[in-house]
C-alpha cells in the first residue's frame, strides 16, 4: 500500500487524491546497499527503512529523511515523489 493523502475542498464537492512515492529502493539499488546496510550507517531502526523501501510507511520522521538524504547525498525530492493527482467528485 503507498502512502496516499487526501485533501478535501468543501465548495467544490470534491476531493483531490496526492500518493507520495518513496524512491528508497532505487537509491539502494544504485548504491549496492541492503536494508541493513541503510539501517547500520544511518542509525534508523530496520523496520523503518524495510517500511520505506517497500513504499508501505504511512509516515516519516524528518530526522529519518534528514539522515537518508546524507546517506545518499540527495535532496529530499529525489527521495520522495509527489505523483499525479487523482480527482474523485463527490456528491
Amino acid at each position: 500500500m503507498k502512502a496516499i493523502f487526501v485533501i478535501q475542498d468543501n465548495k467544490k464537492h470534491s476531493q483531490e487524491v496526492l500518493m507520495v512515492r518513496c524512491h528508497l529502493a532505487r537509491l539502494m539499488g544504485e548504491h549496492k546497499m541492503k536494508i541493513v546496510d541503510v539501517a547500520r550507517e544511518t542509525g534508523l531502526n530496520r523496520n523503518t527503512v524495510t517500511l520505506l523501501y517497500k513504499e508501505t510507511a504511512q509516515r516519516i520522521e524528518l530526522d529519518a529523511l534528514d539522515k537518508l538524504c546524507k546517506l545518499f547525498s540527495c535532496e529530499v525530492g529525489d527521495l520522495l515523489e509527489i505523483q499525479e493527482n487523482h480527482e474523485k467528485n463527490e456528491r
